[in-house]
C-alpha cells in the first residue's frame, strides 16, 4: 500500500504490486547479510517484491527505499513487544 501511495502521488506508471514473504528461524552466524553474526538463532523474513508498469531503474530504487519505510516494515523492524491475555469464560 506504501508503494502504491507514493506512485500514485509521482504518477508513476505502477501497475501492480505483489510482496512475498517468507519466514526462518536461522543461526545468526549463518545469515550473511545479517548485522547480528553470534551464536544465536534469528527470525529471518525474507521480502520479495514484484512491481508492473512501466518503471525505470531510478524509479524502481526509489520504490526499495520506500519499501524499507512502510509502517509495517517499521513495527517488525523494532521487534514488537506482544501482550497476551486470557479470558476464562465458564460454561
Amino acid at each position: 500500500m506504501t508503494l502504491r501511495l507514493y506512485a500514485d502521488r509521482k504518477e508513476w506508471d505502477l501497475q501492480a504490486v505483489r510482496v512475498e514473504l517468507s519466514h526462518e528461524r536461522v543461526h545468526a552466524r549463518d545469515c550473511a547479510e545479517c548485522e547480528d553474526q553470534s551464536k544465536s538463532r534469528i527470525d529471518l523474513i525474507r521480502r520479495y517484491i514484484v512491481v508492473g508498469g512501466t518503471i525505470d531503474a531510478a524509479q524502481a530504487e526509489r520504490l526499495l527505499q520506500i519499501s524499507e519505510r512502510c509502517p509495517v516494515h517499521r513495527t517488525l523492524e523494532g521487534g514488537p513487544t506482544i501482550l497476551t491475555e486470557l479470558d476464562v469464560v465458564q460454561g
